[in-house]
């Protein structure tokens, strides 16, 4: 079943088309940009309310002779001129500065949402998150580009055109003036609908760019698992719905526009009947009557231009609703006004001090149940433990992914909330069960770990994680394009990037989840001596599957449902029995029994 959309932050929407004027801080810093724009575009609508007194001076002049009919069609030129120079200038400023806004708008939101913490992620699909980048900052640059000074320029025109108007004929102006509200209301009623269903064919649109971005991110699965029918016809469902909705906006807006270009031409057409006779009667010129008709024109045609512009501007707003939620959404997660600095050279002295903790999609299972754990600055800490035990989340509270409800984690004695998360973290490296590898080279790649370092650096730390034979083999060696999420490599060899990644970065904390699950036999011991050298100069914290790569650790702790159950060398646990011993007997005494300890995405899942 499709998924109904939903906003970002639990707001209610604002009713009115005032929702961009949360675009005015976007539009702020370029304000000479835009009076230069407001200039020309003054000069445009001026231009073209005075063009109709030059075509009334030609028409009633036509009988004064050759010479000042030549000077009339003279000004009349230059006057055109001056509108096409002005709509030129209009028309570079308004694009140079929509292109501009937009841009800052879509770095803002990125950057926002780059920084938020995984609870935001828990309640917004990614591409839901790419939609609004995308589709509604387009949107978003329609209306500044073009929309905005569009109906400026046709505001001034309905207002200069209807003084010019009284000032040709105050009989027909009034006709024109009982014509105004009529057109007016049809536009207010169906603006407002048509807001709700711009709003609504916006969130679907991000939904099925949602979905689309989940399925093919996961192809292989899909497919592995046959179920290519059911993920077409999910998001040919989702899809559907996005169609749907923008085919009752597109009725409405269409309804809209019918009414209203009936009943401006219908009334233009009676007055210009009533002119006309005027005309027989002398009661008026026939200059005077094609000015006033060009002008009732040109205000007609204004007021049909906002009546469209006016759908333009309804379903910008609601795009700048859904902005405005990504980057007014509150984290969960924040840095103190005045954090503390991490004391270098950093020691790497761990500690959780009765922490305890849920994930709010498992708000009724503990992922960690009062742990106390100290790991002393050098030491090397093994994580085991059945599925959903709690490893992984260990991981992710030293990183300040996630805050504990109670108790506290500390690196060198300073809480990690008194601190700025991008500084700690500098002191961190992290080997993941499922590495991420960028659409880049190889090298790119390796460089993620620490971007100042040079080729003779990647090179090292590549061969320190064994990676460089496999390298060079590549077409480019380490400027082989490895391909979307490393499509191009293989499971092991995208983990040993990740490891050489970590050992790029040289950092004082090392955390190994699951760091050699994708490895071969071959490539797990020589990983395995890369990263038992790694380790001896830092804090390094190992989740564990395979006990025999725990075996060496300084200290294993053993979790079970939240809780750390054991303590100790890998020696002394299996002479203890219990849950490591039950472990240990599994993996090393019968090869065709392994105890499944969990991965990291079902830990976090499961707690």
């Amino acid at each position: 079943m499709a998924r109904q959309p939903k906003i970002i932050a639990d707001r209610p929407t604002t009713k009115r088309i005032g929702a961009l004027g949360a675009l005015w801080p976007f539009v702020r810093p370029y304000k000479l940009l835009l009076v230069a724009a407001l200039i020309a575009l003054v000069i445009t609508a001026s231009v073209s309310l005075v063009l109709p007194l030059a075509v009334r001076r030609v028409v009633d002049g036509f009988g004064d002779g050759s010479k000042l009919l030549d000077e009339y069609f003279g000004a009349a030129l230059a006057i055109v001129a001056m509108l096409a120079i002005g709509t030129g200038a209009r028309y570079y400023l308004v694009t140079r500065l929509g292109e501009r806004v937009v841009a800052d708008i879509r770095r803002a939101v990125f950057d926002r949402v780059m920084g938020m913490s995984p609870a935001f992620f828990e309640r917004v699909m990614t591409g839901e998150i790419i939609s609004r980048i995308t589709t509604d900052t387009t949107l978003i640059q329609s209306v500044i580009s073009s929309s905005v000074s569009v109906a400026l320029r046709n505001m001034m025109i309905v207002t200069g055109g209807m003084a010019m108007l009284l000032l040709t004929s105050l009989k027909l102006s009034g006709l024109v003036f009982l014509l105004v509200p009529v057109v007016i209301v049809p536009i207010v009623v169906l603006g407002r609908k048509l807001r709700k269903l711009s709003r609504e064919n916006q969130d679907w649109i991000a939904a099925s760019s949602g979905a689309a971005s989940e399925s093919l991110l996961s192809a292989q699965t899909v497919q592995a698992f046959t179920n290519e029918d059911m993920t077409r016809a999910r998001f040919a469902e989702v899809t559907e719905k996005s169609y749907d909705s923008a085919l009752s906006r597109v009725q409405t807006r269409s309804i809209m526009t019918v009414i209203v270009i009936f009943l401006i031409f219908s009334g233009v057409l009676g007055i210009l009947w009533i002119g006309a006779r005027d005309v027989f009667r002398d009661a008026m010129t026939i200059g005077e009557l094609v000015q006033f008709v060009i002008y009732a024109v040109l205000v007609a045609g204004a007021v049909g231009a906002l009546s469209d512009i006016w759908g333009e501007l309804q379903r910008a707003a609601g795009a700048t609703e859904r902005l405005a939620e990504l980057l007014s959404a509150e984290d969960t997660i924040n840095d103190p006004a005045q954090p503390k600095a991490l004391p270098r050279p950093v020691r790497g002295q761990i500690d959780f001090e009765g922490v305890t903790f849920h994930y709010p999609s498992r708000p009724d299972m503990s992922a960690l149940d009062d742990v106390s754990l100290s790991i002393r600055p050098g030491e090397t800490v093994a994580l085991v433990g059945p599925s959903g035990a709690g490893k992984t989340t260990v991981v992710q509270l030293i990183q300040r992914f996630w805050d504990p409800e109670a108790g506290r984690v500390s690196i060198d004695g300073i809480d990690l909330r008194d601190m700025d998360r991008a500084d700690f973290r500098k002191a961190i490296a992290l080997v993941p069960q499922d590495p991420v590898i960028f659409a880049a080279t190889a090298r790119d790649n390796i460089r993620f770990g620490r971007p100042d370092a040079s080729d003779a650096e990647i090179e090292a730390a590549a061969r320190a994680a064994h990676a460089h034979d496999f390298l060079m083999a590549l077409p480019d060696g380490y400027d082989s394009f490895v391909g979307e999420r490393g499509v191009m490599l293989s499971g092991g060899q995208r983990q040993r990037i990740a490891i050489a990644r970590a050992i790029l970065r040289d950092a004082p904390i090392l955390l190994l989840d699951e760091a050699t699950s994708a490895l071969d036999a071959e490539s797990e011991r020589l990983v395995q001596a890369a990263v038992d050298h790694l380790a001896r100069s830092r804090t390094t914290i190992i989740v564990a599957h395979r006990l025999a790569t725990v075996k060496k650790a300084d200290r294993i702790a053993v979790f079970d449902q939240g809780r750390i159950v054991a303590q100790g060398r890998h020696e002394e646990l299996v002479a203890q029995g219990g849950l490591y011993a039950r472990l240990a007997r599994l993996q090393f005494t019968d090869g065709s029994i392994e105890a499944t300890t969990g991965t990291a995405e079902e830990e976090q899942a499961q707690g």
